[in-house]
């Protein structure tokens, strides 16, 4: 049976007439600015946050070579195994070693590289993690997050709290985006219904900070689609009146809750 979301997208173009702000890092945006063509709209490139391979790469390096001691190694991100791979080209982990992601995406990244990897079938994000078996129970364990530093860390709390060794490899860095007046002017240019996607509570602070205040407030007055509850609530407070909280994170999931919102302007 297919999904809400594949039912969704299965429309002729259904965000035509639609401008779509695409927040993700520019680095990883391209598959779902194709998603977004393909639907019918037009994608505004609006990067939220910037990604930057880490700056001691020796370091990463020999991190990521003792990955074979591991017993349960996460990639956190599609990036995380591109970034990783960019230090090491001729990274191999262990037969052993339990290999997890976060998603499909992170999957999919692992699976080219011929790595053997599950991830959350439902949920895909931390929560969905921490609900696998494979880190249920973790006591004594030690378990390698690859990605950077920041974000929500509930990850690595929870499973130091499960009584593993936790340990983070940093591949590359989140930023601040460097928007300068051609992402300005996409903004000020968009037509039709403006409907923005938000996966990080980041990019939407980042945002708030690197636009300027009438932009924002152009951006915070449309459609916003978030991943989940916690980015829902950042939009609220930054003020954000129409805010739909998709099933995930997942392009698929976001564009769905696009299309449902901008169906309710045609109703």
């Amino acid at each position: 049976m297919a999904t809400r979301a594949a039912k969704l997208l299965a429309f002729d173009r259904p965000l035509a007439g639609a401008s779509v702000v695409i927040t993700r890092p520019a680095s990883t945006a391209g598959a779902i600015r194709r998603q977004v063509e393909r639907l019918g709209g037009k994608p505004i490139g609006l990067p939220g946050i910037a990604l930057r391979a880490v700056a001691d790469a020796g370091n990463a390096r020999r991190e990521l070579r003792a990955l074979r001691s591991a017993d349960i190694v996460v990639f956190i991100s599609p990036a995380a195994v591109r970034f990783a791979w960019n230090l090491l080209p001729r990274l191999r982990l262990a037969r052993t070693t339990c290999v997890l992601a976060p998603g499909a995406g992170s999957a999919r990244a692992l699976q080219r590289r011929g790595v053997v990897v599950s991830y959350p079938p439902d949920r895909q994000d931390s929560e969905g993690l921490l609900e696998l078996p494979s880190l249920t129970r973790v006591r004594r364990r030690h378990i390698v997050l690859v990605g950077a530093a920041g974000g929500r860390d509930l990850l690595s709390r929870e499973l130091r709290a499960r009584g593993a060794r936790v340990q983070l490899i940093e591949v590359y860095e989140r930023t601040a985006p460097h928007l300068n007046r051609r992402h300005f002017a996409q903004l000020e240019r968009a037509s039709g219904p403006l409907i923005g996607l938000f996966s990080s509570a980041e990019a939407l602070t980042n945002l708030h900070l690197r636009l300027p205040a009438a932009l924002f407030a152009h951006l915070a007055a449309s459609d916003c689609v978030v991943s989940g509850a916690r980015v829902a609530e950042v939009a609220h407070t930054l003020g954000f009146a129409h805010v739909h909280v998709a099933t995930s994170a997942l392009p698929e999931a976001l564009l769905a809750a696009a299309c449902a919102a901008l169906a309710r302007h045609r109703i």
